[in-house]
């Protein structure tokens, strides 16, 4: 630490500073958000939106699921909105990279689970998957989605996220090679209508969310209440 850093700030109030530095050490990013921060640095700022958006969504659930989690840097957003919090991701390499990060003041349960597998016995009140359906193709989809619903409470929330179909004329190389079944925002509420009683749709251009023409956003949300 340097002679200005060791005299402590100009403005007294930021010392503060060095005190949480101190406590918690000089956090890093995940192994997605560190590739985000690199290359395209206000593509973490839409990611984190979306998890803002969830948080609200689900603020006070006691027992919340993350399903494809991925570095699960953005859901310690959830966490601080939530009771208990459960991240869970199929790839090991994620998973690994989250608990090289973990904290014990954000904690927060870690599993390798494959929904396209099997359930998780949990019970939860609410699961969210943020820029995972979207990767599962169209005719695995309502096993997807049938494990997530049961591993949930009969009167569950779902929130999923993902891009649009209109926005892949924008993609990257790398993301369109991923992306085997982005929708219209209909054909999403249509796909979560056989598994849920309720979907509400909401639009997303970069970090804003609105109720506006769907056919404009290039990111949509679902919410879904009471599972089938």
């Amino acid at each position: 630490m340097g002679k200005d850093m060791d005299n402590g700030t100009k403005e007294p109030q930021y010392n503060e500073l060095f005190e949480v530095e101190r406590k918690f050490g000089r956090s890093k990013l995940g192994l997605m958000t560190n590739q985000s921060w690199n290359e395209d640095p206000k593509r973490l700022v839409f990611t984190l939106s979306r998890y803002k958006f969830v948080a609200k969504m689900l603020s006070d659930q006691t027992n919340v699921l993350e399903v494809g989690c991925a570095d699960a840097f953005g859901s310690r957003i959830v966490a601080q909105a939530v009771k208990n919090l459960t991240v869970s991701d199929f790839d090991p390499v994620f998973i690994e990279d989250v608990k090289a990060r973990a904290s014990q003041e954000w904690p927060m349960e870690v599993l390798i689970h494959d929904f396209m597998e099997s359930p998780i016995n949990g019970n939860y009140d609410a699961a969210y998957a943020l820029d995972v359906l979207e990767h599962i193709s169209s005719n695995k989809e309502d096993v997807f989605l049938t494990n997530i619903k049961k591993s949930m409470t009969k009167s569950g929330i779902l929130i999923i996220g993902m891009p649009s179909l209109e926005s892949q004329i924008y993609a990257s190389h790398a993301s369109k090679v991923g992306h085997v079944n982005c929708k219209k925002s209909e054909d999403l509420k249509s796909t979560l209508l056989k598994h849920f009683d309720n979907v509400f749709i909401f639009s997303m251009n970069d970090e804003v969310v609105h109720t506006g023409f769907h056919r404009m956003a290039n990111y949509i949300l679902a919410v879904c209440t009471t599972p089938r």
